[in-house]
This record gives structure tokens, sequence and C-alpha cells, in this order.
């Protein structure tokens, strides 16, 4: 994941929800050309905050088991309010239901409370290993980087768990 769509969490209750913040600021790269004259978020960058929520949802209640996490499907995605600079995006990922290696969150993006943008997100998480896809070693790595993404979007005034921060986390890669 080359760039994290959230800035911070603010809430994790693994198993059930995670909320975490978005700060929009004119200085996003991409805001230069969507739209001239009229900037805002784009939709499928709103649609990615919500999949990241639920993916460091999954890696938390987890424990960080599984190397990768990738959206399957988006169902009864509905937008309904720009993102412009200036404003915070609210994202709200729940746990909604579990199916072997699946899990169906219940996503949106609220700014001042309002709904900007909604779905039911299909997130599938394993590891290359077992699919043949890479290494073990492969999934380690992966795993940690994901741990120091997950360290990175903490408060630091409450951490979900003292034993991500100092990045020592064993992980077992069935």
């Amino acid at each position: 994941m080359q760039f994290c769509q959230l800035d911070r969490i603010t809430e994790l209750v693994p198993g059930e929800k995670l909320v975490a913040v978005k700060n929009l600021s004119l200085s996003e790269d991409y805001l230069q050309d969507h739209f001239p004259r009229f900037p805002v978020m784009p939709g499928v960058l709103m649609l990615e905050a919500m999949f990241q929520a639920g993916m460091f949802l999954i890696y938390a209640t987890q424990d960080f088991q599984h190397s990768s996490v990738v959206l399957k499907e988006s169902k009864q995605v509905k937008f309904g309010d720009f993102v412009e600079p200036g404003s915070q995006l609210t994202v709200i990922a729940e746990w909604n239901k579990t199916d072997e290696n699946q899990v169906l969150m219940v996503t949106q993006g609220l700014i001042n409370g309002n709904v900007a943008v909604k779905g039911r997100l299909l997130l599938e998480y394993f590891n290359l290993a077992t699919r043949e896809l890479g290494t073990k070693a492969a999934d380690e790595f992966l795993i940690q980087e994901r741990i120091k993404q997950f360290r990175r979007l903490q408060d630091p005034r409450n951490p979900y768990n003292s034993a991500f921060n100092d990045g020592t986390v064993a992980s077992s890669n069935g």
C-alpha cells in the first residue's frame, strides 16, 4: 500500500469497528487535476479510504496473521457529498459477517456527521505462500510492513496493543 488514505485511527474495537480520519488538504497531488477550480477528493479514493479502514480492522482483529487483504467486491456504494480541502473525512468500517477467509464490512465516510460515501465491502485475507503466490519470507516482510503502517496510524496516547508498538509480533503463516 503505497498511498495511505487515512491519517489517524481514532477508535478500534477488534472484530467490531474501526474509526479513522483523513484530513484533506489542498497539497494533495491529485487535487491539482480533480477538478480545476473545484478540487474534491475523487470517489475512488474515498472508496480506498473505506477499504483501508476495513483492512486494518482485519489485521488488528487477527493479530496480523495474514500478509494480504484485498477488496473482492463493493456493493451499494453511494456518494452523498463532496470532500473538499479543509474537510475531515471520518471513515468507519464495521465488521458485519465472516465467511471462511472473507469479511463483509459495512463502511461509510462522514463529513461533519453527513454521509459523503457509504457501501458494503467484501474483503478477502490470505497469505501468499498458501496460494503459491510468494514465499513465507515474503509474507513475513509484508506483515511487518503492515504493522509499521498500523503503528503510524495509531493515536500515540491510546495505542491498540503494545505488542505491535515494538514491531516484534510473532506471526503464523499457515
